[in-house]
């Protein structure tokens, strides 16, 4: 089962994106960066786009910029911007409904697994772009 990398290329991107304000970066330019394809960067980007967290310019000398400070663009915004679901799922079969443990598992999960959704929620809304730009620069 393999998880999806959106979440963490979109931060890098929007991240990069901060590190050069009021210039447009191209996306081959921030594909080499992630080191992935730039199509993947353009489809990453569309989505960025329709949620006003991004913008283009077209033609020679055209490409990406924030569309809005990246002090006020927290993580929980760009996980939502991307239609993250949920970070646990249930089991892909229905457990046994003779057995104890099968009848009331989803159950106690769903409660559980809420409670760890609606925690990392907060913690995401805690960082923005700008606080993650300034990690990265600390770290030089």
């Amino acid at each position: 089962m393999a998880l999806s990398t959106r979440f963490t290329v979109a931060l890098h991107v929007l991240t990069l994106l901060a590190a050069y304000p009021g210039q447009a970066l191209a996306s081959a330019y921030i594909a080499g960066s992630v080191n992935t394809n730039a199509a993947f960067v353009r489809r990453l980007m569309g989505s960025l786009r329709r949620a006003g967290l991004v913008h283009s310019q077209p033609g020679t000398g055209g490409g990406w910029q924030l569309a809005r400070p990246a002090e006020e663009i927290t993580l929980r915004s760009v996980r939502h911007a991307l239609g993250e679901g949920p970070v646990f799922a249930m089991h892909s079969q229905r457990p046994n409904p003779k057995c104890t443990v099968g009848r009331h598992i989803q159950g106690a999960l769903t409660a559980v697994y809420g409670e760890a959704e609606k925690a990392m929620e907060m913690q995401l809304e805690q960082h923005t772009v700008a606080s993650l730009l300034r990690s990265v620069r600390g770290r030089r």
